[in-house]
C-alpha cells in the first residue's frame, strides 16, 4: 500500500488571504509531495509495504518514521482547514474544549502561546486521550501524539515553510489568523 499523496479538497487559492496560493503551492504541492515521495521510496521492500500510513508510524523509526510521521502531521493539517470557516467548535468538542480549558478563547491563547514558545520547527496539537481528556501536545520534526496512544484532533504548522511566505517571522500572526480556516466539522469528527 502505497503512501498516499492526498488531494486538497480546496483550490490553491481558496485560503487566501491566510494562507496564500504561493505558500500552498510550496508547502502542500513541494514539501508534501517530497515526504510522500521519499516514504514510498523508502517502504519498498520492507515490512510497512503494505502498511497504513499510522502503523508506520506507530512501527517505524528513523528517515521512514521521519517522512511517513511529516506526511501524517501534513494530512491532518490540510484537510482541516476550508474556505470561510473559522468561529468556535459546537457540540460535543466544544464542551470538551470548555471542560479542559475554561473556554474555548482560553483554549486558542493557550495553543498560540505553545506555538510561540516551541522553539525551532515543530507542530501544536490538539490532542484526546483513550479517557477522552483533551490536551495541547508540541512535537519537533515528525513527532504526533499516536506515538503516546492519543488521537489527533487539530494539528498547526508551526515550521517556517508553513507561513514564512505570507508572515515572515510574525508566527504570532499567522498562530491568530489561521483559526479562521478551521473547519470545526472535521475536528469534531476526529473527537467522535
Amino acid at each position: 500500500m502505497a503512501v498516499e499523496y492526498i488531494t486538497l479538497p480546496y483550490p490553491s487559492d481558496a485560503l487566501d488571504p491566510v494562507i496564500t496560493k504561493n505558500t500552498i503551492e510550496y508547502h502542500y504541492g513541494k514539501h508534501l509531495k517530497a515526504y510522500v515521495d521519499k516514504a514510498n521510496e523508502l517502504i519498498k521492500g520492507t515490512e510497512f509495504e503494505n502498511s497504513s500510513l499510522e502503523e508506520i508510524v506507530l512501527k517505524s523509526t528513523g528517515p521512514l518514521f521521519n517522512n511517513a510521521g511529516q506526511v501524517l502531521n501534513h494530512n491532518l493539517y490540510f484537510l482541516q482547514f476550508a474556505a470561510q470557516k473559522g468561529g468556535k467548535p459546537t457540540g460535543k468538542l466544544a464542551q470538551a474544549i470548555d471542560d479542559a480549558f475554561g473556554s474555548f478563547e482560553k483554549f486558542t491563547q493557550e495553543f498560540e502561546a505553545a506555538g510561540l514558545g516551541l522553539f525551532g520547527s515543530g507542530w501544536v496539537f490538539l490532542a484526546q486521550d483513550k479517557d477522552g481528556k483533551l490536551s495541547l501536545e508540541k512535537g519537533q520534526n515528525a513527532e504526533n501524539p499516536i506515538t503516546k496512544g492519543m488521537k489527533t484532533i487539530l494539528v498547526i504548522d508551526v515550521w517556517e515553510h508553513a507561513y514564512y511566505l505570507d508572515y515572515q517571522n510574525k508566527r504570532a500572526d499567522y498562530l491568530k489568523q489561521v483559526w479562521d480556516l478551521i473547519d470545526w466539522d472535521v475536528a469534531e469528527k476526529r473527537f467522535e
